[in-house]
């Protein structure tokens, strides 16, 4: 009997192990946000960003599109608001509503 017990402990000891251990590594790489964090984007302001940045921040904005805005502002000067986005050709509501809370004018 006792040897039946021993072999049953010792065999649920060796199937826990592994996931345990698995999700301790998970932990490690990745922690978790506390409860009630926000994850923070970055905020791409139009009257300053270059085409760079402009590029690897927005959703859905090319080289072509980045390069757009960049000479619309230099012809036009400063962007009074998002929506004025919208004159650049090549970028429509749903390119400038899919990006708009990443989008600042200062």
């Amino acid at each position: 009997m006792r040897k039946t017990v021993l072999s049953s402990v010792l065999l649920a000891a060796l199937a826990i192990a592994p996931f345990t251990v698995q999700a301790n590594t998970a932990t490690t790489m990745a922690p978790a946000a506390p409860a009630g964090a926000m994850m923070t984007e970055t905020m791409v302001n139009l009257n300053t960003a270059d085409a760079a940045t402009l590029q690897k921040e927005l959703a859905g904005i090319g080289a072509a599109k980045a390069k757009a805005i960049v000479s619309f502002r230099e012809q036009n000067g400063a962007f009074s608001s998002v929506d004025e986005l919208l004159e650049v050709q090549g970028i429509g509501k749903s390119l400038v509503d899919r990006n708009r809370d990443r989008l600042a004018i200062q």
